[in-house]
């Protein structure tokens, strides 16, 4: 498996490159580049690798001019501290990021996801994907969400529309709660990554365990700590706290 790294903090490239040797021997980096010139020039002279790791604030640019000036068919992970809404727009495209500092888990997790996702793909959907990254970005009133969720359901795995689903239940591993009340596995691996992708007017993060869809909730109370306890239609027996410090948000959200 070949890879570049695109980083112009010395440090955080080795440490990067640390950390892929520790996860998988069989990774080789090609090159670690620091600028958007000298990727350019890398790229137009060397066979492209099977994927790139690319910090995005670059000391002669951003790594989108990258993508502009140089044709890539490979599949790209964005290493940044970048705004939420752009995150946002890197999961609903496909395109895969790591907060720094980078976390190992998080790039185990990501490098899973390319081997399982990506590497067998045709040529082509990557750089259509950072297209529509691009244009996202450029017009912040076409912020796009997530409309529909993956889950497995018997032998395999099903679509479900935003409108089907209750709420999402981190227990262990991550559940999504149908509004039929059927409790279905997702590949997710923590709710911070659905919350990026959720739309905001539709659901809700309630705690660290969970999040809500708006026309679910049947009923709520609020309890003298100042806590919220809510009820969802799917499940009446199924109760969602909500803290005092996010109850004034939540009551905000649902009266909107």
């Amino acid at each position: 498996m070949n890879v570049i790294i695109i980083e112009d903090e010395s440090l955080l490239a080795k440490n990067l490159q640390r950390l892929l040797h520790e996860i998988d021997a069989d990774i080789n980096v090609l090159a670690v580049l620091d600028s958007v010139a000298s990727t350019v020039n890398w790229l137009n002279t060397n066979a492209h690798p099977d994927l790139l790791f690319a910090d995005i604030q670059l000391s002669d640019g951003i790594s989108f001019d990258i993508f502009s000036r140089v044709k890539i068919d490979k599949p790209v992970i964005f290493t940044t501290a970048y705004n939420e809404y752009a995150i946002r727009a890197f999961k609903v495209n496909s395109v895969d990021y790591l907060l720094k500092p980078i976390d190992k888990d998080y790039l185990q997790a990501a490098w899973q996801k390319f081997k399982s996702h990506y590497h067998s793909a045709p040529v082509g959907g990557v750089t259509e994907q950072l297209k529509e990254l691009l244009q996202t970005l450029a017009n912040p009133a076409e912020k796009k969400y997530k409309e529909r969720f993956l889950a497995h359901y018997k032998s395999g795995i099903v679509p479900l529309p935003e409108s089907k689903v209750a709420c999402f239940i981190k227990d262990t591993i991550i559940y999504l709660v149908t509004t039929d009340n059927e409790k279905l596995v997702t590949d997710y691996s923590t709710i911070d990554e659905i919350e990026e992708v959720i739309n905001p007017q539709r659901f809700f993060r309630a705690n660290r365990q969970s999040i809500i869809q708006i026309n679910e909730v049947e009923t709520y109370k609020k309890h003298d700590t100042g806590k919220i306890e809510v009820h969802l239609k799917c499940d009446k027996s199924l109760h969602i706290d909500i803290s005092r410090e996010k109850a004034n948000d939540f009551v905000n959200w649902l009266d909107q």
